[in-house]
């Protein structure tokens, strides 16, 4: 903003020149408050100006309606929507979400820097603000194998930009706790620059939390009750409640949330799917949830607009009042929080459920490539031998949670005591997951239970964070076709059964995204879940996402990556049978 527009905000806000757009007569969400009360609101060169009794060259009456802030998602990969910034934008904006704060790390473990600068390049002169947390851990640890290594020198270039807001989530507690130079460095360059540092504490107990706060570390999206909440808060850090569409953390959080510590929370989405993004919501979501579980329409309201602006020092953000930007949301129902139409910068960009603006979208081909080398798969390579060997380590999935459990099974009561093979009335299959960036050749292979796959195979090349190609099935020959298959079409999600593909989907971007818009996406989705219940009648959670978070070893208990089977209660590899 430059000061002749300053001035003219002053003069607006002053009457002595007209606004551009008042609403007229609506009841205004007091986020600082937590109350509402009816007046004008008076925008003027997409700020707010003024609250009281305003004329504009555009009244628009508002009586009856409500109007708040535009919603900010705290922390959120875009690419786990398996888009790009500027096809994510049309269903964010629907759903009242004007700001967002993105970490690329999933990008990043594939194309390093570039894949950073691909989607800051993406989300340029768009109708939402993408802001920016520099990947922290790319790899997350050194247990896997990852498409980049990111260094603190790496990262310094991109703070110029004054979309990056700081340091993005760090996962690799270790290196934080033994004073790892290279992570206290990326630390210490974030701190340095009076910027914001994201935490990552899955299973954290008090000594870890406060080592921590003690490296200015502030928020949290890994709560899983609400003691761990209270833990966090007590030591003045943000709790960032996730719902996402595997992670699901807010039905349990959100009972030690209320007007006393509303203001060091805030929502956030994490990993979400397009599709559910569409139809279930973002944060508006969280809103919702949160209200339903009594929690007052306005503090839930100002968990994702007010907390998460002041949280990452998103000055003039968050509010509707003089000096803000003039984002926000008209509702017709605020216990409901239903959408009538959202404005960003004072412009009206939805209405209706209508997207009013529509962006071309830039030319990446040049990030376009296949970026899978696999290693020659046959009958061996799945082989995971059980000879002279009593247990049975295997991964037990926890439904809509990211934590799995470590199963210990006898191996007397399998089978087949020679090998592995899968036991579907146990509902144990074979999960591998194969190093596709370097040519390693690496395969790490265990057994989960909890799929409920009775046929067939899945795969992806989505695989947190390293993202190497993750397959789960009931017999090795649908594996390796569907790891052959993944290869052939650059990367994506995959269902097979019998050496026949059921459904796929192409992301021809890293193997993570892809640049077709939402309908065609959705068709592909929708045809995945449909013959995931073909040979899995009986689920009743996104398979994809769950399987695709089974090799981050930064989560409790059990995960495996291409180097193994990992406890990560322990943070060592185990054997998949052991004595």
């Amino acid at each position: 903003m430059d000061k002749f527009i300053f001035t003219k905000q002053i003069k607006a806000a002053a009457k002595n020149e007209l606004c551009d757009l008042v609403i007229k007569n609506i009841t205004i969400v007091d986020v600082f408050q937590n109350d509402s009360f009816i007046s004008d609101v008076a925008i003027k060169d997409g700020y707010i100006v003024g609250i009281g009794n305003y004329e504009g060259k555009n009244n628009v009456e508002g009586s009856g309606k409500y109007i708040c802030p535009g919603l900010i998602d705290a922390h959120a990969h875009i690419e786990s929507s398996l888009t790009t910034p500027d096809e994510y934008y049309k269903a964010a904006l629907k759903h009242g979400i004007t700001s967002i704060i993105t970490d690329p790390h999933e990008i990043a473990n594939v194309l390093g820097i570039n894949g950073i600068e691909l989607m800051m390049n993406l989300s340029e002169n768009l109708p939402l603000d993408f802001y920016f947390m520099l990947s922290s851990c790319v790899p997350a640890t050194d247990f896997e194998s990852s498409g980049a290594r990111l260094k603190s020198e790496d990262l310094l270039p991109f703070y110029k930009n004054d979309k990056v807001l700081g340091l993005a989530e760090i996962m690799n507690a270790p290196a934080v706790f033994n004073c790892d130079e290279d992570m206290i460095n990326k630390i210490w360059d974030a701190k340095d620059k009076g910027l914001v540092i994201d935490g990552h504490g899955a299973g954290f107990d008090e000594t870890m939390i406060n080592t921590y706060a003690t490296a200015n570390i502030i928020t949290d999206h890994e709560c899983h009750n609400g003691q761990e909440v209270i833990e966090r808060l007590r030591r003045g850090m943000y709790v960032l409640i996730r719902e996402g569409t595997v992670a699901k953390n807010l039905k349990e959080l959100i009972k030690v949330a209320s007007i006393k510590n509303s203001r060091r929370i805030c929502f956030c989405t994490d990993d979400k799917h397009i599709d559910d993004l569409i139809k279930n919501g973002s944060v508006d979501n969280s809103i919702k949830m949160a209200i339903k579980h009594g929690l007052k329409p306005e503090t839930a309201i100002q968990m994702c607009t007010l907390n998460t602006s002041e949280c990452y020092k998103l000055k003039h953000k968050g509010a509707i009042a003089p000096g803000f930007i003039a984002d926000f949301i008209i509702l017709d129902n605020l216990e409901d929080f239903k959408i009538n139409s959202v404005y960003k910068n004072g412009k009206l960009v939805v209405s209706e459920n209508k997207l009013l603006c529509d962006i071309d979208k830039k030319n990446v081909k040049q990030y376009i490539k296949n970026s899978i080398i696999l290693p020659k798969l046959d009958e061996n390579s799945l082989f995971i031998s059980l000879k002279d060997k009593n247990i049975l380590n295997a991964i037990k999935i926890i439904p809509n949670k990211l934590e799995s459990k470590h199963l210990k099974i006898s191996i007397s009561d399998l089978k087949d005591k020679e090998k592995f093979v899968a036991d579907l009335e146990k509902d144990l299959i074979k999960i591998a997951v194969i190093e596709r960036h370097n040519g390693t050749s690496n395969i790490g292979l265990g057994v989960i239970n909890g799929l409920n796959i009775k046929e067939g195979a899945i795969g992806t090349t989505i695989a947190h964070d390293s993202h190497n190609i993750i397959l789960a099935g009931c017999n090795d020959e649908d594996m390796i076709f569907a790891a052959n298959k993944l290869k052939d079409i650059g990367g994506g999600i995959i269902v097979v059964k019998n050496k026949k593909v059921l459904a796929s989907i192409q992301l021809e971007i890293g193997g993570l995204v892809t640049r077709r818009d939402c309908k065609e996406i959705i068709t592909d989705l929708n045809s995945l879940h449909k013959a995931v219940n073909e040979i899995a009648p009986n689920i009743n959670f996104n398979p994809f996402l769950t399987l695709s978070f089974l090799s981050l070893p930064v989560i409790p208990e059990l995960k495996i990556t291409d180097k193994g089977l990992f406890d990560v209660t322990k943070f060592q590899f185990i054997e998949a049978a052991s004595k």
